[in-house]
């Protein structure tokens, strides 16, 4: 238990709120900025056993990033997802914070008493601990902003609080949350940017190439893969199921082309490029076209696995076809001056549209170049020459045979379960704490204590 007496240094507090003026203009992630802050407070000598704080956010996956500081523990990070909330919406219509909105309330202190009921589910653990004080807070990140700060502190010290420790987090509070809204912002801007241009992408607008014909010229093993029969399943299903299947199309055979030096590009309608960009050398070329067959093979493990789920709820399975290829691509901003978009362009890109196209005429699912194959090495067998529509120099066109996708497909099925996210999901949980493994009801409690 802390002994601390309460007093609190004027000197001490006035550097903790410097630093985090230094710290907002400084480019911090918000977890630097949290844990900076709660080892700081500590060792001004401010009672704190623990400190909540969550953080709302723009995010296509989550709705909140939740930090838990534990004396002499340090720091766990989760992020809460948008669905979690929905399937136990209970925790948090009994936590503090709900008790805070609903009557519009900036703050809430309680008294803790081992003897006594918990008013809130979170005491109990508290308890445990040997809390003795708790205050929660809701702080907005402006007037009119739809994202805050919500957070709470809890003491040890006999008695709890005293009127100059609380005097003293009222006013840091209000200097972590300007630090904190400058984390958010800039993080808000990285994730809009990852999540709809990709992760290279996304780095190269924000280090600033923005300007329409910024871009470079860079050797890659290029795939592009497309959903069949689309339109039927469209036809079918109906609009809110098609959008489900596609998402879950998506999911299952795009996620390993996002992964091992791989990046999706850009998805078009049902279908998706993406690129492993390689030296102009023999040796990394062929490192890139057998990840990109590797990914071939999780995708077909994905998409095997995703069908044999689809029959057993009676619908129809899900066809694809993915084309390989090795080639030279503009990679940079196009369009508009004003409405810009970033993938790759040039006669290799319509290359790979065109040999995937092949699967349709050949029955096969997985068709390559003659260049990708020379790379990739394996089993292939010649399907024929084909003049590509819009390119002068005619394509001998290859397919792997069933014994060598077989083999890359087994050696790839283990990924195809793996822990229920999508590549998405792994690209944009940028504060998972990697030793803390929690299910859903483990998030929830954690973001609303």
């Amino acid at each position: 238990m802390s002994q601390s007496d309460g007093n609190v240094s004027e000197i001490l507090l006035d550097k903790v709120a410097d630093w985090l003026m230094r710290t907002s203009l400084s480019d911090e992630t918000l977890e630097t900025i949290v844990r900076g802050f709660c080892e700081r407070l500590a060792a001004a000598g401010l009672p704190l056993m623990r400190v909540h704080l969550s953080f709302s956010m723009l995010h296509p996956l989550y709705d909140a990033l939740g930090f838990t500081w534990w004396r002499g523990r340090g720091i766990e990070v989760t992020g809460l997802r948008h669905e979690e909330l929905a399937r136990n919406p209970q925790r948090f219509l009994e936590s503090p914070y709900y008790y805070l909105l609903s009557n519009n309330l900036d703050h809430v202190r309680r008294r803790i008493d081992p003897s006594e009921p918990s008013e809130f589910p979170i005491f109990d653990e508290l308890k445990e601990q040997g809390a003795t004080d708790y205050i929660a807070f809701m702080q907005p990140l402006g007037a009119e902003s739809e994202h805050g700060m919500v957070g709470s502190w809890t003491t040890d010290r006999h008695g709890g609080f005293s009127d100059d420790v609380i005097a003293a987090l009222l006013r840091l509070q209000n200097h972590l949350a300007i630090a904190a809204k400058v984390a958010v912002l800039g993080k808000l801007a990285d994730n809009m940017l990852t999540t709809y241009l990709g992760a290279n992408a996304g780095r190269r607008v924000m280090s600033g190439q923005v300007r329409r014909g910024d871009g470079e010229t860079v050797r890659a093993a290029l795939v592009m893969a497309d959903m069949r029969d689309s339109t039927m399943l469209a036809e079918k299903e109906g609009r809110q199921a098609y959008i489900e299947t596609l998402n879950g199309f998506f999911d299952a055979i795009a996620t390993p082309f996002n992964r091992n030096g791989g990046q999706i590009l850009s998805f078009v309608g049902d279908g998706f490029i993406a690129v492993y960009p390689c030296g102009r050398h023999r040796e990394p070329s062929e490192l890139a076209s057998r990840e990109a067959f590797a990914a071939v093979g999780a995708a077909s493990a994905r998409m095997a696995a995703l069908n044999a789920e689809r029959k057993k709820l009676g619908r129809d399975p899900i066809g694809f076809g993915i084309g390989l290829h090795v080639g030279n691509v503009m990679f940079g901003n196009v369009g508009l001056r004003d409405r810009l978009t970033f993938s790759v362009f040039g006669s290799a890109v319509n290359e790979v549209q065109r040999l995937q196209s092949l699967t349709k005429k050949y029955g096969h699912s997985v068709v390559a170049s003659e260049a990708f194959v020379n790379y990739c090495g394996g089993d292939w067998l010649t399907l024929g020459e084909e003049t590509l529509r819009g390119v002068r120099q005619k394509f001998t066109v290859l397919y792997p045979r069933d014994a060598a996708l077989a083999a890359v497909v087994d050696e790839n099925a283990e990924r195809t379960v793996e822990d229920g996210l999508s590549e998405a999901e792994h690209v944009m949980l940028l504060y998972r704490n990697k030793k803390q493994v929690s299910g859903p009801r483990g998030l929830i409690d954690k973001m609303l204590q």
